[in-house]
């Protein structure tokens, strides 16, 4: 399996490339606001010092992302492919973030769509760990069709344990979930915009 960790992929609103060490100004800016991270295990993660540790582990992984708005070229955020388990075609996607101004759905629905995409030309799975309290991400995740695993404990940041969820998509779910998205696009663009 040649699962390429990190490719450049593009899509219509943003851009994913392998982050780099020049990144980190750039990409703490867009993960500065506390308001991102409140939900968050490690919800200190705005502050300077605690980024740095992300970030370093995030290089460390060789699978991180800079998420690009393609509008701006611009840095909104950073998610990354890790934990490839090859036995068992498997990939986690995680440590997702993105500034509050792309929340919403269509930038992180993108951002999903083009790493599944990606991800399930080489892997039958894909799991995503969330912290428990992280309600916000556990409720996008559902939007893009992932379903809820298991319970996991699982040290963090600073040392502690904390207590976070397991969600999985399968390529079959995936692919239908998709199917009809794209039938659900194609029924309302052939629909007359006065009965939208």
């Amino acid at each position: 399996m040649d699962f390429d960790l990190q490719p450049t992929l593009k899509g219509d609103l943003i851009e994913l490339r392998p982050l780099q060490p020049q990144d980190f100004d750039a990409l703490f800016a867009a993960a500065s606001d506390p308001q991102i991270w409140e939900q968050h295990p490690e919800s200190d993660r705005y502050q300077r010092k605690v980024f740095q540790r992300f970030f370093d582990g995030a290089l460390e992984s060789k699978g991180a992302f800079a998420i690009i708005e393609r509008k701006s070229v611009r840095i909104i955020g950073s998610s990354r492919y890790c934990n490839l388990d090859v036995t068992n075609r498997e990939v986690e996607v995680g440590w997702t973030f993105l500034e509050r101004e792309f929340w919403g759905g269509t930038y992180n629905r993108e951002l999903k769509q083009l790493m599944l995409d990606h991800a399930f030309r080489f892997v039958d799975r894909v799991l995503f760990v969330v912290g428990d309290e992280n309600f916000r991400s556990q409720k996008a995740l559902e939007k893009i069709g992932a379903s809820f695993l298991k319970k996991v404990q699982l040290p963090a940041g600073d040392g502690t344990v904390k207590t976070n969820v397991v969600f999985v998509i399968t390529a079959k779910s995936y692919r239908a979930v998709e199917a009809g998205a794209r039938h659900q696009k194609a029924v309302l663009a052939e629909t007359p915009e006065e009965i939208i």
